[in-house]
């Protein structure tokens, strides 16, 4: 395997990689560390002593079993974590910026680790190498190092009401904080979720997805290594039903965060409200559209409107799988989208020129098929793609429809997978009204020279994130989630904190001095 000093940055591998002619990384098959459930600072057997694999996509083999958490496990961690929440523990205890400071040594363990990291990801989840190690573990840093810098900036206010009183807020921890993290992005929605809620003093339990285990596992040896105390940080392996369903129920669970699909969301928000009302955060499916007016650059569009689809194999929440085209240059778009799609390098993850590696797992992988199968039945015509990469693993060629329609299957539901839509449009209001009819309003994407009409854009479509000439730029700064069934609350940013505060407002007499 490749050896990088801790300092190194995407274009010291890109250098290293043209320079000294390599050309593929080892899969670390014989260096996969940790199985087992972390509890309280320590590695534990499941109660029950189950097991499950997880799988490598490109392969379709397994790796290792893994420990399946249910019930029983969830309430030993949820027990430590609430041990750790009490007052006068050492979490409850510690100053804010000594928070900020494990939460830095945290980030400098995966820096140190990084490209051990970045191929534990590969392994388990598909995708390149090159993206697990550039933009994967590269934004996993920036994001705990963000919010390391916040933990002591959880700043309260004065407030001058009426009458002679001092009046102020505090913003306290919520307690114990249930976090259930999607597959396609492993490390990166772990440190989405960890990080604002260590930064602000409270306690996690959190549930890693079950096809990508091992990323996660090896974050909490680090977090162990980083200084944390015992019971702040459990990282449980195991499946949605019973882990994710116990952490979402528990009666001392404060607060649960789910990224994931809009089905389960609905199941957790019931799960919240028939326990004990605890806080809920949803950030859920989507069905984005992208908007190609007249004037925008082509090259540009073209370019963006595939990457906003095909990024990590069409596995994204916000993929761009609506893309309206005007129709004096849809023909054009249509071939290039085409001639794009056709160049995608798919192959072996580990390859590093790969830009597209197989799909998750053979679920995914078969749903995303029939997919392809309804819209040719229902009279979208395939331009490209549609079949599958290879002869072993969950490969799939990308895809590119033409001609399709508002009412179709392909265009109305969320496909997770790599088959961009195109549709013609002729008018503004006509493409607004066209993109805001769906039940998802996560992302959206516009491209156009005209800037009276981008902001009027962005200002009517409903959408959490709008982009203008680009898509997918996402930053730790900025705040991420959606609108209608993508889900409610904010994650990352100044807004991400805000779901793991309470805050309390103080208010004070004044005595008067008698004169």
């Amino acid at each position: 395997m490749l050896r990088f000093q801790s300092c190194c940055r995407a274009s010291v591998l890109h250098h290293f990689v043209s320079h000294y002619s390599v050309t593929k990384v080892d899969k670390p098959l014989e260096k996969v560390h940790h199985t087992k459930l972390f509890i309280n600072n320590g590695w534990h057997n499941a109660v029950n002593g189950k097991t499950f694999p997880t799988v490598d996509p490109s392969t379709g083999k397994t790796i290792v079993q893994v420990a399946e958490a249910d019930k029983d496990d969830v309430d030993l961690a949820v027990y430590a974590a609430k041990q750790a929440f009490k007052l006068g523990s050492p979490w409850r205890s510690m100053d804010a910026s000594q928070r900020g400071q494990l939460l830095n040594r945290l980030a400098e363990l995966i820096e140190r680790d990084r490209e051990y990291l970045a191929s534990l990801e590969t392994l388990d989840n598909g995708k390149p190498f090159s993206m697990s190690y550039n933009m994967d573990v590269g934004e996993t840093i920036k994001i705990y190092r963000y919010f390391a810098g916040f933990a002591d900036k959880c700043h309260g206010k004065t407030i001058p009401i009426d009458g002679n009183y001092f009046c102020y807020t505090r913003h306290e921890p919520v307690g114990v904080c249930g976090q259930i993290i999607p597959w396609n992005f492993p490390l990166v929605m772990q440190s989405w979720k960890l990080a604002p809620a260590l930064a602000t003093g409270n306690t996690v339990v959190m549930k890693v997805a079950e096809q990508t285990p091992l990323s996660g596992l090896y974050i909490a040896s680090l977090i162990k290594e980083a200084g944390f105390p015992p019971g702040v940080v459990n990282i449980l392996t195991g499946y949605g039903p019973t882990a994710g369903a116990a952490i979402a129920r528990h009666m001392d669970v404060d607060k649960v965060a789910f990224t994931g699909s809009t089905k389960v969301g609905r199941l957790i928000q019931q799960a919240a409200g028939e326990s004990n009302l605890k806080r809920v955060t949803l950030e859920l499916g989507g069905k984005s559209p992208c908007i190609v007016l007249e004037d925008a650059d082509l090259d540009q569009a073209v370019k963006q409107c595939h990457e906003a689809l095909f990024f990590n194999m069409g596995q994204c929440c916000a993929a761009g799988s609506r893309t309206y085209v005007h129709e004096s240059i849809y023909n054009e778009f249509l071939e290039r989208s085409i001639e794009r799609a056709k160049a995608r390098r798919v192959g072996d993850p580990f390859e590093l020129d790969t830009e597209h590696g197989p799909q998750i797992d053979k679920r995914q992988f078969d749903k995303i098929f029939d997919y392809i199968e309804s819209g040719k039945k229902e009279g979208a015509k395939l331009v490209c793609g549609g079949v599958r990469h290879g002869d072993e693993g969950f490969f799939i060629k990308p895809t590119v429809f033409a001609e399709v329609q508002d009412n179709m299957r392909i265009a109305r539901e969320e496909i997770f997978g790599p088959v961009q839509q195109i549709f013609k449009f002729k008018k503004i209001e006509e493409v607004i009204n066209r993109a805001n009819n769906s039940k998802y309003g996560l992302a959206a994407g516009v491209f156009t020279k005209d800037l009276d009409k981008a902001m009027h854009l962005t200002q009517v479509l409903q959408a959490g994130t709008v982009w203008v000439n680009t898509y997918n730029a996402l930053g730790c700064q900025t705040p991420f989630g959606g609108y209608k069934e993508s889900g409610n609350g904010r994650e990352l940013g100044e807004d991400g904190l805000r779901a793991y505060t309470e805050v309390k407002c103080v208010t004070i007499k004044i005595p008067q001095k008698n004169s």
